[in-house]
């Protein structure tokens, strides 16, 4: 069974987060006043992981190079810079994790990596999707990640730590460590030391919560939200049971989504992440990840449960009169870049742009609606290179250093290249004959549209040549897409913290108050 600090948070103890005071954001561009009028609703939507030049290799890939894809299209365009801080200063830390990155554009403050919903002090600070609940807007959040994992959770819960997920507490998943490995004492707010499915189960801040995680849940969770008046689907497990496994838990499916229709709506459809796209394509049809909805699936049905609907002429919005905010996560992108799956990671990216084309056509119906694509940061340092070469990590030396026309400008100390790939390290292509070889870096290459038909995936005649630098996020800055009444805001060279001020202008037509 639980331990934890706090066994029931409820939605007041939220409400007076919200009520104590705004998070401040730093150096946001003004606004177009006579633009914001017309915005009811924000969708904002992010490819975890997805730095330039997975958008590149992604419309290379599936459109070829003189296509776009649907993100690609949106008028307004700009670059967005991820550093996080270091814990109790402020102290850049150039390399961003989801969790201080999602904080950043949910709450407006810079904090350190793991930090979710705390600055970089562990204080409280308040969330935009807390502020619109409490405003009245109705909201969602979506992901094929667990619920509870780093981005999704920095909308709608706080932890000290993002690995505080849940069903149970521990001081190792809880509470950070300090210099000596000794863990902090526990804070005075038991909310940050709150499994964050607990939280999510008990605030009430999303109406509609779609995504995987179930095995953070428990049935006490699925009673809380069902007492909040949550249509629940599947089954959060067997409350006569101290343990819930797969046997005792039923994951929600599409068949379930698509029979959704309370005005609070949770389905989580795995109990872990949801199944990538590639490996989802080519199970049997009667296995039960067959049964997930995709992210486009969840945009849609997220839309259709949060916007208006018609009856006999006016509008019912059910418990919202304002509109919606909604986040929606591609998170595959992000894991299967750190696992340097080239091929796992393009068919996330072209499901992420699925979910923006179905968000973005809802726009251009309403007309009331700003729609932002982004990204929290980029991950391994994807790259194509041109076809034919090879990665330095399969080369017998680096490249050489020296300038045959200028000695002046050659490096110290100098060194030469054999120009020839290391056969001890490299066999071939890992995406072609190569990749029964754990040990090969050479690179994943892939046809495009303009390759001739008898080019295969993986082959050297393929066009597409791609490669990672690293198996971890990089400090790159990431693009990001807007359409719709002040989507100009965001065609600029940005912080991520003033994401968070041009939504909440956006929504509530004032700048956040300053503190």
């Amino acid at each position: 069974m639980r331990r934890t600090p706090l066994k029931t948070l409820t939605v007041l103890a939220i409400a007076a987060s919200v009520a104590a005071g705004t998070a401040a954001t730093a150096n946001s561009a003004p606004q177009q006043s006579d633009s914001r009028q017309d915005i009811r609703n924000v969708i904002y939507l992010l490819g975890d992981g997805m730095g330039r030049t997975h958008v590149t290799a992604a419309r290379d890939r599936f459109v070829g190079p003189g296509g776009k894809l649907t993100m690609e299209t949106l008028p307004h365009t700009g670059a967005v810079a991820t550093y996080a801080v270091e814990k109790n200063s402020a102290k850049p830390a150039l390399v961003t994790d989801s969790a201080s990155s999602a904080t950043a554009w949910a709450s407006g403050v810079k904090t350190y990596n793991a930090a979710i919903g705390v600055d970089s002090y562990e204080k409280k600070v308040a969330t935009l999707m807390e502020q619109a609940h409490a405003a009245g807007f109705a909201t969602g959040n979506v992901s094929t990640a667990e619920i509870t994992d780093a981005t999704p959770a920095a909308q709608f819960s706080h932890a000290l730590l993002r690995g505080c997920q849940g069903p149970t507490y521990s001081d190792a998943a809880c509470l950070p460590k300090k210099e000596d490995g000794s863990y902090e004492a526990a804070p005075a707010d038991k909310t940050l030391v709150t499994p964050i499915a607990e939280q999510i189960a008990r605030n009430g801040t999303a109406d509609v919560i779609l995504g995987g995680g179930l095995a953070r849940f428990e049935p006490d969770d699925q009673k809380a939200l069902q007492a909040q008046g949550y249509q629940v689907l599947g089954s959060f497990g067997d409350p006569k049971l101290p343990t819930q496994t797969a046997a005792s838990q039923k994951a929600a499916t599409k068949a379930d989504l698509d029979k959704a229709n309370g005005k609070k709506v949770i389905g989580l459809f795995n109990r872990g992440n949801l199944t990538v796209e590639h490996s989802k394509a080519a199970l049997p049809a009667d296995a039960p990840q067959k049964q997930e909805p995709s992210l486009a699936d969840m945009t849609r049905k997220s839309i259709q449960l949060l916007t208006d609907r018609k009856q006999g002429g006016s509008y019912d919005r059910g418990k919202s009169k304002k509109g919606f905010f909604l986040q929606v996560e591609g998170a595959q992108i992000d894991k299967r870049s750190h696992a340097n799956d080239a091929s796992q990671a393009l068919d996330e990216i072209k499901a992420f742009d699925d979910a923006v084309k179905a968000a973005y056509e809802f726009a251009k119906k309403d007309g009331h609606t700003l729609v932002i694509v982004t990204a929290d940061h980029e991950c391994a340092g994807f790259n194509i290179i041109e076809k034919g070469t090879y990665t330095n990590a399969e080369a017998v030396a680096p490249p050489s250093n020296t300038d045959g026309g200028n000695p002046a400008n050659n490096g110290v100390p100098s060194r030469s290249s054999s120009g020839a790939k290391d056969p001890v390290r490299s066999s071939g292509i890992v995406n072609g004959a190569g990749s029964g070889d754990a040990k090969n870096f050479g690179p994943a290459t892939f046809r495009t549209p303009d390759d001739p038909a008898g080019v295969k995936d993986g082959s050297p005649e393929a066009s597409l040549w791609l490669t990672y630098l690293s198996g971890n996020h990089t400090g790159a800055d990431v693009p990001i897409y807007a359409y719709g009444p002040n989507g100009s805001a965001f065609a600029a060279s940005q912080n991520n913290t003033e994401l968070y001020g041009k939504m909440y202008r956006s929504l509530f037509g004032r700048s956040p108050q300053q503190h």
